[in-house]
């Protein structure tokens, strides 16, 4: 794929993203007349290729870190761009085990009979085509790529300019297998140019061809999405994340959570950036947890309890409460008891992920039944608010909203569905 720099004007970027548009409407329908065995052989094609060519995509991907670099960008940012020899596997990996999935496709979610003998289903359908727009990671190009070939969908990809030259070799592959396998060329595209105005052409709907666009990035990037958009969204604003030790946690335990939640990759959108500590059990955890944060080279913002159970501890300001950090700084409060605590999460969290390290099931009962997030887990790390852990293969990104999907977006998540209704000649009187 060349980048088509020379693009010369907005006239020009419509006129290319009108032309992906109508092969993407054209290639949907397509798709949703395929097999299922037929969309797993693509993606186990590409797979393969995804493998064979990892030496190729290394080296683009390695033009994209030196260029990322020279931008003076974020260690955290050069991290979710960064790929190497695992990554790639992992890559591969996710691709079969997408292919592995049961067919999302022509589920029967409800049958029933009404009086009059007329037979209704609600069956499961792909929703059409889908715009992805993303930044930075370019395993998402593999990732969104095969989730929307698995339920059917066509989708066109527009990745970050940083990771260009990595999705750009990643996308070829996709494509020979879609081509293959005998589907239609067009199920996936990628966006051939860097330039701007293609985002806010893709917004738009392209004339109508686009049914759903999904962000995955930054503040700046969902922001835009979700005020410029013109079709549906699905996605999230932020990860503002929060692990709450309860006085009936094992301190071990919390400190396994705490430090995997926030260390493991602290620039990803499940990272956690608040810790709860319940003032029943300050004496005893607090100054641990804490301790096992600085040591590990974490930047902790505290409230008066804790700058005064560390030196180390910074003050923490109004503002550090409600934000996502994406990096090696967490801050903490100590509050009076769950409901407090709960309290905090209402106000401050984004309603993605939050974890209770507690051995006391009622209390961890009532955290899971009252926490209003897309993800809520019990002694374990917020850095399982994935959909390759949920056993979905991969997930095109975390839903925080309340139509339509929310939590991990699988393959499964990417369908609508249907009515087949079966008659003996009834009319209505």
């Amino acid at each position: 794929m060349v980048d088509l720099l020379g693009l010369e004007g907005s006239g020009a970027v419509a006129e290319l993203m009108a032309g992906l548009g109508r092969q993407a409407r054209a290639a949907a329908a397509g798709l949703a007349r395929s097999t299922g065995a037929q969309r797993n052989d693509a993606l186990e094609a590409a797979a393969t290729l995804l493998r064979r060519r990892a030496p190729a995509i290394l080296a683009a991907n390695a033009e994209d870190v030196a260029a990322a670099r020279e931008r003076d960008l974020s260690a955290a940012l050069v991290d979710r761009l960064r790929l190497d020899p695992e990554r790639v596997e992992a890559m591969a990996a996710g691709l079969e085990a997408i292919a592995a999935l049961p067919d999302p496709l022509g589920r029967v979610l409800a049958e029933w009979t009404r009086p009059n003998g007329l037979v209704i289903r609600r069956v499961s359908v792909p929703l059409g085509v889908i715009g992805i727009i993303y930044e930075s990671r370019p395993n998402v190009t593999a990732d969104a790529g095969a989730l929307c070939l698995k339920s059917g969908n066509a989708v066109i990809l527009r990745g970050g300019s940083e990771s260009f030259a990595s999705s750009t070799q990643i996308h070829a592959c996709l494509e020979e297998a879609v081509r293959s396998a005998g589907l239609p060329e067009a199920a996936i595209q990628m966006v051939p140019t860097r330039e701007r105005a293609a985002v806010g052409e893709l917004l738009g709907g392209l004339g109508g061809c686009v049914d759903v666009v999904v962000p995955r990035g930054g503040r700046g990037l969902i922001e835009r999405v979700q005020r410029d958009a013109r079709v549906p969204v699905i996605g999230h604003l932020e990860g503002v994340c929060h692990v709450y030790v309860d006085r009936a946690a094992d301190l071990e335990m919390a400190r396994r959570v705490v430090l995997n939640s926030k260390l493991r990759r602290p620039g990803i959108c499940g990272a956690a950036e608040t810790l709860l500590v319940e003032s029943a059990c300050a004496g005893t955890h607090l100054a641990p947890l804490l301790a096992a944060l600085l040591d590990a080279g974490c930047e902790v913002r505290g409230d008066a309890t804790a700058q005064a159970a560390d030196a180390r501890v910074r003050p923490a300001e109004p503002a550090d409460w409600p934000r996502e950090y994406l990096d090696a700084i967490i801050a903490v409060r100590v509050v009076d008891g769950l409901d407090e605590a709960m309290a905090h999460i209402a106000r401050y969290g984004s309603g993605h992920t939050e974890a209770i390290v507690t051995a006391d099931p009622a209390r961890a009962a009532r955290f899971l039944d009252q926490v209003d997030s897309a993800i809520v887990l019990h002694n374990a790390s917020t850095q399982f608010a994935d959909g390759g852990e949920f056993g979905m293969g991969a997930e095109i990104g975390i839903s925080t909203g309340r139509i339509h999907a929310r939590g991990p977006v699988g393959a499964e998540q990417l369908t609508s569905y249907k009515y087949q209704v079966r008659g003996a000649g009834q009319v209505r009187p």
